[in-house]
């Protein structure tokens, strides 16, 4: 009875041109269960914030039926990372799974966490994930491994088309306004959008425009606090400027440049071009002034606003009239070169995916890490269903249509049919079968038909073809490379520790009053004051003692 009322279903699909291969796929979904265990299911809290998906979401339930599991996800909320890991350690009660961020450490120590060695050694997946070597550095004080980097595996060559860390970004309308210019220093990056600011201060519909926004968040203030030593020409060391000719640590957060910069903003500020809600806004905030195009320019990382602010422009039509962005090499002055994109594939050691002591199925839940790696599934998470969000042409190249884009960006859409459990580990890098990129933005043949007409207009012009293009690729610059994987495992239990945690208080508090100033002088010299108190000096010779021994080891 039940086949016969779906065969008449099929058959009134067909005549409405609902498309087979998703009915039928839906169909097997329902019946494949017989028979078979009941699914697994557990919990997870990431520390960042993010969407969560739909109980029953396509795939997640697609995934559900290959490994016999499925895992809730939460995510941070309105509260800091420390507030709600905190909470956890006080209540003695956590999720299966969790990355912690800067909190990892903390977890550690309150025993909170699963030594992993004895599973990792029985699941392949995992087992590869990372070079032997690279499991050591993994290894904590009482030479265990408690947590798994997620973004820090690379198979086979690399394929990169996104500039996926922090820089300058400025929307195309304002490059093609100005005729494309070469935008070098941190100066004609501002005057530019000062110029624009001035000539189009409100979009077509009489929305005002903001010229450029700051997020300071929590832990994301790094869009407003470690832009010097990128404007020095330094990589991403995240905490510190190494100089490698003569392998000492600098303190980025006084150099010379440091103080230009931020005497800029206070300038920038003056003039109305500077959000007076930086300092202010929520994190949903900042996302919803980028995602309704109002936003002329910021520095951010990628990962950190792309993934709904871009697929927001795509969805309001807002990637046609200009309001995407691009990257920018700027440093403090065109002699000094930019090193924003390095290709060095880094391993995250200070964080990752960990399982806590409440998990009551450890070898399932490692079995379930092991399965998110295999390549059916890996296809599953971020390409979606063959024949549904992507097809195949006939040398096996993946590929969507524009119908399949249009979905893949639409927010109803991926909360409903999209699980890519992306704070699980996941490669980067060419598929196994030699061709493909593991994940969509990184096919260069569909990265380059999915870009606007405006996006590729401005490409062209700057001879660019991605974004990486835009910026140049630099190699890793030493062994020690990079060390905020250091600083970001520091706690309270060395001076260093203290002075770090002191020295990110102080910065918090005193940089959007120096930002604000009446008295941009006045405010430098106060908030110099302040961080002189942090001891910083016990910081930067923790971090000289670790950057002698990434050197000497």
């Amino acid at each position: 009875m039940r086949k016969s009322l779906f065969n008449i279903f099929i058959l009134v699909c067909v005549g409405i041109g609902i498309n087979l291969t998703l009915v039928l796929w839906f169909d097997s979904k329902r019946t494949s269960k017989s028979g078979e265990e009941q699914v697994k299911e557990f919990t997870a809290f990431f520390a960042v914030q993010g969407t969560e998906i739909d109980d029953h979401n396509d795939i997640s339930e697609l995934i559900a039926e290959k490994t016999n599991c499925k895992v809730k996800e939460s995510w941070l909320q309105n509260e800091g990372v420390e507030k709600a890991i905190s909470k956890m350690i006080e209540d003695d009660e956590y999720p299966d799974f969790i990355d912690a961020g800067e909190m990892s450490s903390v977890l550690y120590e309150k025993g909170a966490l699963v030594p992993l060695d004895e599973y990792i050694e029985k699941y392949p997946n995992i087992k590869n994930y990372f070079s032997e070597d690279q499991w050591n550095e993994l290894k904590q004080s009482d030479g265990h491994i408690y947590w798994i980097p997620q973004f820090s595996s690379c198979y086979g060559e690399e394929k990169g088309c996104v500039h996926a860390e922090e820089t300058f970004w400025i929307q195309t309308k304002v490059l093609k306004w100005a005729g494309y210019p070469q935008i070098r220093t941190m100066d004609q990056y501002f005057d530019l959008i000062d110029d624009y600011y001035n000539a189009n201060p409100t979009l077509s519909d009489g929305t005002q425009v903001i010229p450029y926004t700051i997020l300071c968040e929590d832990w994301k203030y790094y869009c407003l606090e470690n832009a010097p030593a990128f404007l020095d020409g330094y990589p991403n060391d995240g905490s510190v400027i190494v100089d490698p000719t003569t392998n000492t640590i600098i303190d980025y957060n006084t150099t010379d440049t440091a103080k230009k910069y931020f005497k800029r903003l206070n300038e920038e500020y003056k003039k109305g071009i500077v959000d007076p809600e930086s300092f202010t806004q929520s994190y949903d905030q900042y996302i919803e002034k980028l995602s309704s195009g109002r936003v002329l320019g910021m520095i951010d990382q990628w990962w950190n606003f792309a993934y709904v602010a871009e697929d927001a422009f795509k969805a309001k039509g807002l990637d046609k009239e200009g309001c995407q962005y691009v990257p920018l090499p700027v440093t403090i002055s065109e002699d000094v070169k930019n090193q924003w994109h390095c290709s060095a594939q880094v391993l995250h050691s200070s964080s990752g995916l960990a399982i806590t002591k409440s998990c009551k199925d450890i070898d399932g839940a490692m079995k379930f890490v092991n399965d998110l790696l295999g390549q059916d599934i890996h296809n599953l998470r971020f390409w979606g269903v063959e024949g549904v969000d992507y097809k195949a042409d006939t040398k096996g190249m993946f590929y969507r249509t524009p119908e399949m884009r249009a979905n893949a960006v639409d927010a109803s859409y991926k909360k409903e049919h999209f699980c890519d459990y992306s704070y699980f580990p996941r490669f980067t890098g060419t598929s196994r079968d030699g061709r493909n990129a593991m994940q969509p933005e990184d096919q260069k043949g569909e990265f380059y038909d999915t870009l606007s007409d405006d996006l590729k207009e401005c490409f062209d012009a700057y001879g660019a073809q991605t974004y990486v293009d835009m910026l140049g690729v630099n190699c890793a610059p030493g062994p020690w490379y990079p060390m905020y994987t250091y600083s970001q495992t520091m706690t309270n239990a060395t001076d260093g520790g203290k002075a770090w945690r002191l020295m990110e208080n102080c910065k918090h508090q005193y940089l959007p009053r120096v930002v604000m100033a009446d008295n941009f002088e006045m405010a430098w010299n106060t908030y110099l004051e302040a961080y002189s108190y942090c001891k910083p000096e016990d910081f930067i010779a923790e971090m000289q003692i670790e950057l002698d021994r990434r050197i000497n080891k």
